[in-house]
């Protein structure tokens, strides 16, 4: 009698379990993003695999077969689902430029101070720096202002300030309107026009949900608008991984993420204090078809709840 009370508390143990991760992988599966917690629980998709394997063992140690069966769909379902995304065509046209670009949240301007001996050892062409406040922009002018002669910014306090900063000369274009700041530039490299965008759409918070979907769909409607328009590079904290259907939706306009272009499409950017044993990859470069990528790195800075994204880029032809 105990023993059948013990399977059933099993059971029950087991079902509650692989129900939680059946509806988030259910809509992994339907490409939507749900409500909360599934959104927040999304990015985490592939760390999934624990709870499903602990719902499996106590189904086997309960005796409860079909629960077993259930545990074995969830754990296809999922390990297909953590598939990394496509790659796309490489450019087929001759190179006509080798950019490195560096993307950075400086969380509310705190890692501003670890950012500026980053950029000048690194050297990247073009830097984009979301959270980059009123203090955070005096600083990053003042010095790197000879090296980055070329600024566009959205000037803000605490996360809405951002600012994209340059070697190659700057024209002015259009924001994508949010919460918090996204600037737009026209960069000349070597006589070539490469539209820049910044990312930074709210995160997925209780509550923030609808603005956050609102946000990365305005992200895409850009990039669909600009599909034919020549190169771009659009990047920053997208709040979104691979796992985020509003997120694929911005790559199905025909950009790539130069990560996974790199092969490291599943390297978690945040939280920085776990990573790389765990987190989300929620920082991106994405680029237009003219794009191929040779390497990434994700750079640790102090003050930052972020890892700093480094990519090399080559602009080709077509």
């Amino acid at each position: 009698m105990r023993s059948t009370r013990v399977r059933l508390l099993g059971a029950w143990c087991a079902g509650l379990l692989l129900a939680g991760v059946s509806v988030v992988v259910g809509c992994r599966v339907a490409d939507a993003d749900g409500v909360t917690p599934v959104p927040q629980l999304l990015a985490f998709l592939p760390w999934l695999i624990v709870p499903t394997g602990a719902g499996i063992l106590v189904t086997m140690l309960a005796r409860w077969w079909t629960g077993l069966l259930w545990g074995v769909v969830v754990l296809g379902l999922l390990a297909w689902s953590v598939e990394p995304y496509g790659t796309g065509d490489e450019p087929g046209g001759p190179a006509l430029a080798r950019l490195r670009v560096l993307t950075s949240n400086v969380e509310f301007g705190w890692a501003t101070d670890a950012l500026i001996p980053v950029v000048r050892r690194e050297q990247p062409d073009i830097v984009f720096v979301q959270e980059c406040e009123y203090t955070c922009q005096a600083a990053v002018r003042r010095q790197l202002g000879d090296a980055y002669p070329y600024r566009q910014a959205v000037p803000g306090d605490s996360s809405v300030g951002s600012i994209i900063l340059s070697r190659f000369p700057l024209t002015a274009a259009g924001t994508i309107p949010g919460e918090m700041g996204m600037p737009g530039a026209v960069a000349d490299v070597d006589g070539q026009a490469v539209r820049l965008q910044l990312a930074h759409p709210k995160p997925p918070l209780p509550g923030q949900v609808t603005v956050w979907k609102r946000e990365l769909g305005r992200l895409r409607d850009f990039a669909a608008a600009r599909r034919d328009d020549g190169p771009l590079i659009l990047a920053g904290d997208f709040n979104a991984s691979q796992d985020h259907a509003v997120f694929r939706r911005i790559l199905h306009t025909g950009l790539r993420d130069a990560a996974r272009l790199a092969g490291d499409d599943r390297e978690p950017s945040w939280p920085s204090r776990t990573t790389p044993a765990f987190g989300a990859q929620i920082d991106h470069v994405l680029v237009s078809k003219q794009f191929a990528a040779s390497d990434a790195r994700f750079l640790r800075l102090a003050g930052t709840d972020h890892r700093a994204l480094l990519v090399n880029i080559t602009l080709h032809q077509g």
